[in-house]
Parts: C-alpha cells; structure tokens; sequence
C-alpha cells in the first residue's frame, strides 16, 4: 500500500483529486439552495456508497481488516460532520470565500501529521504554506469590502469549523490510506456518511424532484473519483506535502463560482490566486521529501 513512488507523481494525483471535489462543490452549492443542506448531502453521499461500492469490487473488495473498519468509522463520523458544516456554510457565502477560509486546514495539518504520524515539516513546504496563507489573506482583504448576503458571518464561522475537522481529517485520511485501498475507502466512506446522516431521516429526510437527481449523480461520481485518487495519493505521500494541494482548489473555485452563480472576482482575489499557486508549485519541487519517499520514510 505505501511502496515508494515519485513523490511528484502523488502530488499530481492529489491535485486531480481535488479538482474533481471542487467541481462537486458547485453541484453540491446548488443542491443545498435547492433541497437544504441535509438532503443534498444524505442523497449524495448514499449514491457515493453505490459508486464506492462498485469501485471495491472492481479491486477485488477483500474484507476490512479490524484496524481499516475502526478508521473508516472515525473518519466517517468526521467527514459528516465537517460536510454538514462547509456546505451550510457554502450555500451563504461565494465559493471563493468559502475555500480561501478553509485553506487554515492544510496549515493545521502540517502540525497534526508532525505531532501524531511523526512527518518531518520542511522549511519548503512550511515556507510554501505559509506563503499561500498569505495569499488567503489577501483575498479576504478584498471580500471584506465587498457586501455579503444575510447569513454570511454565520456562514463563515460554519466554514471554519468544518476547516478545523478537515485538519483532523487529513491526518486519518493518511492512516487509512495505509490500511485500506482507494476502492475500499471510497465505498466505505460514502457508507458510513450516509449511515451517520440516517439517523436523522425520520424528520429531515425528503425525496428529491426528478429534476434533481441528475445533478445528485454527477456529484456523486465526482466525489467518488475525488476519494479514490486522494486515497491513492495519500499511500504513496505525506500528509503535509499534499496537503498543499488543497490551495489550487481556490482557481476552481473562483471560475466555477463566477461561471455558475455570478460571483465576480476582485483584483485582490487574483492577486491571491497567483500567490497561492505559485506556492504549491514551490512547494511540489521539495527535494528532501522526494529523497525521503525513496527510502521508504513515512
């Protein structure tokens, strides 16, 4: 499961990944305007399962191991309740905004892969983290002269608590990769979302309009894809590493956020956005974690 690759190579899977989830978070922004946050992520995260589940047969679907189920639960648990939150939260601030708060949670990671899975933090990647941080302030500082929709401040207190969990989640998400295939944990953590999600159906749960279900498969599938390349990436990288990865999701979500749902982009955002780029290109030319990969080092 963790044989040692280029680590370039996990960082392009990693990046693919999340460009996939990004895509989703524009179908899930419509789906919780249109069904509520509940119903969309319930509906998408049951049809993830079915997709998930064909994933794991198609790689043999060997059965858990003991250590496998425990983390699929914990971060399944984790996942749901951090979704709840980012999409509520979505659905009452642009996309842009939404992903640039959440950048907090690479930052965290980096600490938490140090302090529990005992990753070294280099002055590159931690420079580059740093540097795309930076690059999240400034598109802030420009959002915060633009006028927000009601709802927003909670919508962004929403966002960063589901920014703190995605810290957590993270790091698991590094301990199941070494547990457990892509196939595996994409079923299984569609599964145990919707699982989570089940116990509130007697009073939230309700079905979708016919013309809703197409836009609840297509997120489905991205989603599906997103976890299996990220469980992929995460075998075979460090969690602080590809964790950079997580800020090219800001340039798909400006595009889509202005493509779909006329969020227009200020100066301060692009400037941002080139900041935060140029970082995770820095950051993705790291020599000691290449030379680390290829001894084996985790």
């Amino acid at each position: 499961m963790n044989r040692p690759l280029s680590p370039a190579l996990a960082f392009a899977v990693a990046a693919a990944g999340i460009g996939l989830f990004s895509i989703m978070d524009a179908f899930m922004k419509s789906l919780t305007l249109a069904l509520g946050v509940y119903n969309a992520l319930i509906w998408r995260t049951g049809v993830s399962a079915l997709f998930g589940f064909g994933a794991w047969a198609a790689s043999g679907a060997r059965r858990p191991t003991r250590r496998g189920m425990r983390l699929h639960a914990i971060r399944g648990a984790i996942t749901a309740a951090m979704a709840l939150l980012f999409f509520w939260g979505l659905a009452r601030v642009p996309m842009a905004q939404a992903i640039t708060l959440s950048y907090i949670a690479p930052l965290l990671a980096l600490l938490l892969g140090a302090l529990f899975l005992h990753e070294r933090v280099g002055r590159r990647v931690a420079g580059a983290s740093l540097a795309a941080f930076t690059g999240v302030l400034v598109v802030l500082a420009g959002q915060s002269q633009a006028a927000l929709g009601p709802g927003a401040l909670e919508g962004a207190v929403a966002v960063l608590g589901s920014a703190l969990l995605y810290a957590v989640n993270l790091v698991v998400a590094r301990m199941q990769s070494q547990a457990a295939g892509p196939g595996e944990i994409a079923f299984f953590q569609g599964a145990i979302v919707t699982a989570f999600l089940a116990l509130g159906a007697p009073w939230l749960l309700a079905v979708p309009e016919a013309g809703q279900w197409w836009k609840i498969a297509v997120a489905a599938a991205l989603a599906t894809a997103s976890l299996f390349l990220l469980g992929w990436a995460y075998a075979h990288g460090e969690t602080g590493y590809l964790a950079t990865t997580e800020y090219t999701s800001f340039v798909y979500a400006a595009t889509l956020g202005y493509a779909v749902f006329g969020e227009r982009l200020s100066p301060y955002t692009l400037a941002g956005a080139a900041i935060i780029v140029a970082a995770c290109l820095y950051a993705a030319r790291r020599r000691d974690i290449a030379q680390a990969a290829l001894e084996g080092a985790v």
